[in-house]
């Protein structure tokens, strides 16, 4: 218990800010459940911003635990092409669902494709469920509003989805204040190199990837993209550990670096694990399975709740 007590007063504080953070949770709605956990970060602590899975079987019933406090948190559309059933049916989209509509499309068949003879048929496909998606969150949130819009493990930034969610929202005239670009600069790990723990080789194949994806993406849809809010993104290089440790590390030069461009911040992280055994048996994406039932869920969690026990910190 003193040794328990001692860590936690050695804990390097989280610095304070005047500048917008945006302390934001992926993947909820999944199971109610596992919303309850996420929005425990909320009430107790400083979570303002959710992601929600638009084709759950539970969406209704997670829609009604978050409805307290719409005026509270940011929502956004978590854009999903890997995690259970697609809201179309499976005869409208052969490429991307099995014969029970499960999704079936792996990151990087989707990124081979978004090059190859035939990325059309894909572009259209991709562009049906889309539209669908929207339409299921949409219709909770207030006429006439505008939007907000991420992917489920960054899915939506390959260059077939991004096309196709770009064809939905010019066609569709979607009002849309915020598309998560997750680009991270690398120079804010870099400077705090030896205050971060349990760095994972394979999430920095992923920064590089989506790096090269946002330039992509901006360079083709700039007009379009660069009105939108702007965020300094936090949460892929240590993807699977922003526990409090890792995020204080790095918090100060974000905020910093995000005063220099002008903008905020979104820090991003699970807390949402699934523990129940009649949940976890209906997930289907084996990668989900293993990451959102890792205790890492709990220690995520632990980070937002524990930044909202101090003073000043938004």
């Amino acid at each position: 218990m003193i040794a328990a007590q001692k860590r936690e007063t050695e804990r390097p504080p989280i610095a304070e800010t005047t500048s917008p953070i945006e302390y934001h949770a992926d993947d909820f709605g999944l199971f109610p459940a596992q919303s309850k956990r996420i929005l425990d970060c909320h009430t107790a602590g400083v979570l303002n911003g959710v992601s929600v899975m638009p084709n759950s079987e539970n969406l209704s019933e997670c829609m009604a635990l978050l409805s307290p406090f719409r005026e509270e948190i940011e929502i956004t559309i978590h854009l999903n092409l890997i995690e259970g059933r697609s809201l179309c049916s499976p005869m409208e989209l052969p490429f991307l669902v099995d014969r029970n509509g499960i999704f079936r499309v792996s990151f990087g068949s989707l990124l081979l494709h978004s090059y190859l003879p035939g990325k059309e048929k894909y572009r259209k496909q991709i562009q049906k469920e889309i539209r669908a998606q929207i339409g299921a969150i949409k219709q909770f949130l207030p006429n006439d509003s505008c939007i907000r819009i991420d992917g489920h493990a960054h899915y939506h930034m390959l260059p077939v989805v991004f096309d196709a969610l770009m064809d939905v929202i010019l066609e569709d005239h979607l009002k849309v204040s915020y598309i998560r670009i997750p680009r991270e600069h690398l120079s804010l790990y870099l400077r705090n190199w030896k205050k971060l723990h349990n760095f994972s080789a394979i999430n920095l194949v992923k920064v590089l990837i989506l790096n090269l994806l946002a330039l992509r993406n901006e360079r083709k849809y700039r007009a379009y993209l660069s009105p939108l809010t702007q965020k300094v993104f936090l949460g892929v290089f240590l993807s699977g550990h922003m526990d409090r440790e890792n995020v204080a590390a790095i918090l100060p030069d974000a905020i910093r670096f995000a005063k220099e461009q002008n903008c905020g911040i979104e820090i991003l992280a699970h807390p949402g694990g699934i523990y129940e055994k009649a949940d976890i048996a209906k997930l289907t994406n084996s990668d989900d399975i293993a990451f959102l039932t890792s205790e890492s869920r709990r220690r995520e969690s632990a980070m937002f709740q524990s930044i909202g026990t101090e003073k000043g910190i938004l």
